[in-house]
């Protein structure tokens, strides 16, 4: 088929690239010219672990072309498939579709066949049916132009094998042709044996979203789980690892740490509450206000449990920072809990020096005064604190006994809980990672995070309050990114 993908970003470079690769014609169209420039000579602007293998081989066969033409993209799509992003918008928790609303308004009157419009971007439940009054008002006279949505489930650094290997499709779709064109663009990954959801419009807007709160709720869970596993002496992994044995709840998305980040999650989770209450249902979503701001709270909580290992204070004190991107085999800083806490405890006076394997480009432009270095060993020399931020599998394999003699203070704070800590305290470090059975060196230093309620911290509290149990409120801004606002420190400070 003859199919094209309108954006060009994350989600379209890795779309319009596996659906070349599964024999399709594809053509890519953007806006940004030196994007463009980029994929068609084969380069990927990002890093995506298998992406360049796809991208650059279907690139020199001729399978794949990219341009800025929409009148080319009319004239040469049976399927176009609209990738672009959609923000959280400015001052409001809800997603800014304009994107999604441009594409459409440009696209609809060059087509010059009869086609599919398919929309993949992530937007509110409602844009869709709003969408196909529009193309229905701008389709050129002659020309049947039809609406589907078939969301995204994408996950950085599996991005590749998401698309080519899905869990499942979804689509929603309006009639029986629609149906047929998707199931014949879909046909290799149906044929061997990818669940294959049609439903209609609405549904399969609300799926991405559901996923994409559920998810963080999961995550969030056992961060809460995490922190009272610290004051109960009990162990988190052992007890995730316990959960994800039951059927009915899965391992996935139970690894207690520093929270989610990217570009997605918190995003989704945002717009899907603001659109509950445009709906009259704000009630019903609650809870997700709560799973946003104990998500922002694990950096609050990091920061305190950090300040507490180098004795109360920041000030002249020497932290080595492992990973800044949001999470590994990317190179992806958007909303990264990592970085967060880079940046706060640099503005608490400490000299940081950061390290991550593909992310330093990225973490720069955002942050550029922090000192960043290339070789972990160099990231640790002098230092008095090691925080593990993301992790990365490098990290995994460090030698304790070796970093040991670089560092001036044997200090780790492994906060994914993913190290062998049985291995760095057997090299003489004092450890600390969120809900581990570990021995502190000084354990009436790091048992409770400062300002916590019963050894909880305010976020964790917060969510005790709702079961009944007396607690502190959570962050300020609750629902806003933490320490992203703005030029400054937020004020969940």
């Amino acid at each position: 088929m003859r199919i094209t993908v309108i954006g060009t970003g994350y989600l379209g470079a890795v779309h319009a690239a596996c659906m070349a690769s599964i024999g399709h014609e594809v053509l890519g169209v953007d806006s940004d010219a030196d994007k463009i420039a980029e994929l068609a000579a084969g380069r990927v602007p990002f890093f995506e672990p298998g992406l360049a293998d796809i991208l650059g081989p279907s690139v020199r066969s001729g399978q794949l072309r990219f341009g800025v033409s929409y009148p080319e993209a009319g004239h040469f799509g049976e399927i176009h498939f609209i990738c672009v992003g959609t923000p959280q918008l400015a001052g409001s928790y809800a997603a800014d579709v304009s994107a999604v609303d441009a594409a459409v308004e440009r696209l609809v009157p060059e087509c010059t066949r009869d086609c599919l419009i398919v929309g993949k971007s992530t937007v509110p439940v409602g844009t869709a049916a709003r969408l196909a009054d529009v193309i229905e008002d701008l389709a050129p006279e002659g020309c049947s132009v039809e609406l589907a949505w078939n969301p995204e489930f994408l996950r950085e650094s599996t991005a590749v094998r998401d698309t080519l290997h899905p869990d499942r499709l979804v689509v929603g779709v309006a009639s029986d042709r629609a149906d047929a064109m998707l199931r014949m663009a879909y046909a290799p990954m149906i044929s061997t044996g990818t669940p294959y959801i049609a439903t209609d419009l609405s549904t399969a807007e609300m799926v991405k979203v559901s996923a994409n709160a559920f998810l963080a709720t999961k995550v969030s869970f056992i961060n809460v789980i995490a922190d009272i596993c610290d004051v109960a002496d009990a162990d988190v992994v052992t007890l995730a690892e316990a959960l994800g044995l039951d059927s009915r709840i899965g391992s996935q998305a139970l690894a207690a740490g520093l929270g989610f980040g990217g570009g997605c999650l918190a995003k989704d989770v945002r717009a899907l509450e603001a659109r509950a209450a445009e709906l009259g249902a704000a009630d019903a979503v609650a809870f997700l206000g709560t799973i946003d701001g104990t998500n922002a709270g694990r950096r609050r909580r990091a920061i305190d449990i950090a300040r507490m290992l180098v004795g109360g204070s920041f000030r002249d004190q020497n932290v080595a920072v492992l990973g800044v991107a949001f999470k590994p085999d990317t190179d992806d800083v958007r909303d990264s809990p990592a970085l967060a806490v880079a940046r706060a405890i640099d503005s608490q006076g400490a000299s940081v020096r950061v390290h991550d394997p593909r992310a330093i480009d990225n973490a720069r432009a955002r942050l550029p005064h922090l000192n960043y270095v290339t070789d972990v060993e160099k990231a640790c020399e002098g230092a008095d604190l090691v925080l593990h931020l993301t992790e990365w599998g490098e990290y995994s394999e460090l030698d304790p006994v070796a970093l040991r003699a670089v560092v001036r203070n044997p200090r780790i704070f492994d906060a994914r809980n993913v190290l062998p800590l049985d291995q760095w305290l057997a090299a003489g470090w004092t450890t600390r990672a969120f809900g581990r059975r570990f021995p502190q060196a000084k354990p009436d230093e790091v048992s409770n995070p400062v300002g916590a309620v019963g050894g909880l911290s305010p976020g964790v509290a917060g969510i005790a309050g709702v079961a009944g149990v007396a607690g502190v409120a959570g962050p300020t801004h609750a629902r806003r990114s933490w320490c992203e606002e703005g030029g400054g420190p937020c004020g969940c400070w």
